[in-house]
């Protein structure tokens, strides 16, 4: 099965859509701590965010590029 290159990059940040199913999910900005392999069509990443003590494995549709500041 053939999958995209990852769009985001280790050092990026990013901004998590939250879902019912995250709604316990820090608000804000996260960074792009690594990119994981691909679940199904979807590719997969560890993030981090500030306010957070752990991190937190989320797939690429679930993330939006974080506006620069």
């Amino acid at each position: 099965m053939a999958t995209t290159a990852h769009r985001f990059h280790p050092g990026q940040r990013v901004t998590l859509t939250v879902r019912p199913t995250l709604s316990d999910a820090a608000r804000g900005v996260y960074l792009v701590v690594r990119q994981l392999p691909a679940t199904g069509d979807d590719n997969q990443y560890r993030i981090k965010s500030e306010v957070e003590r752990h991190e937190r494995v989320v797939r690429e549709s679930q993330l939006t590029a974080a506006a620069r500041s």
